[in-house]
């Protein structure tokens, strides 16, 4: 796992073709708006949680944020644990995103 400030991160996003953006927050967080093409799965689903994002190609390089880049660290480390590879976390999170966002 890399954690990776916000340049950090788009510039290896936007250079990654095997780049997926997951979004580790509640339902109600992505009212507030979301990286766009973000695939939304709730860390706070428990197994629920692991079980979808088993489903998941290890072979992608995941760019995971939540609200504040706690909860998307703790997300990084379970998909380490899970046999992923190749997971960023983003420091300071959705809070302090100044790229684009989407809403519903």
């Amino acid at each position: 796992m890399a954690d990776l400030t916000q340049d950090q991160w788009q510039e290896q996003l936007s250079n990654d073709a095997d780049a997926v953006i997951l979004d580790v927050r509640t339902d109600e967080e992505l009212e507030e708006g979301f990286i766009p093409n973000a695939v939304h799965i709730d860390i706070y689903q428990g197994q629920e949680f692991i079980n979808q994002v088993e489903a998941l190609d290890k072979n992608k390089t995941y760019y995971v944020y939540c609200r504040s880049g706690n909860r998307s660290g703790q997300a990084c480390a379970i998909m380490s644990q899970l046999g992923f590879t190749q997971t960023h976390n983003l420091l300071g999170g959705f809070n302090e995103w100044e790229g684009d966002v989407a809403n519903h």
